[in-house]
């Protein structure tokens, strides 16, 4: 049963309180298309690796495996990070934002995080009339 309320009642939650992690899930303001933005970043380094999709199945295979499963827009099923790159993400922690729509997962990155072979996915910058590649690919 959903319950919106409880991502109010955690506004209000003290450090250290708990939750039932189902009605958590279960109260996310999944999209349309029943996912949720996902942000990963490195636990050491605190760099952003990317930023993809979850749906409730990533989720809890992400949480009961501590291996980071996304959701694949484009081939439209389960993606877990790093199956045939090898490029893996071991899940350290998990956290919802404050409204419960979107989550950010802290991960030790093992390779590079992004299909281009680069570090991270955010190798573009913009600057003036410019975009430049900031990062060479890690091969």
């Amino acid at each position: 049963m959903l319950n919106p309320s409880i991502f109010l009642q955690m506004e209000q939650g003290k450090l250290g309180e708990n939750y039932d992690l189902t009605q958590v899930i279960d109260a996310i303001p999944w999209n349309q298309d029943s996912l949720i933005t996902a942000i990963t970043q490195d636990i050491k380094t605190k760099d952003v690796l990317m930023l993809a999709w979850v749906n409730r199945d990533a989720l809890l295979e992400t949480l009961t495996t501590k291996q980071v499963c996304y959701w694949s827009r484009s081939r439209q099923c389960l993606w877990r990070k790093g199956e045939s790159s090898g490029h893996r993400q071991k899940l350290v922690e998990a956290r919802l934002d404050c409204d419960g729509d979107s989550i950010l997962f802290l991960v030790e990155q093992s390779g590079a995080a992004c299909h281009t072979y680069r570090p991270n996915c955010f190798y573009i910058g913009l600057v003036g009339n410019h975009a430049t590649i900031l990062t060479q690919p890690m091969i």
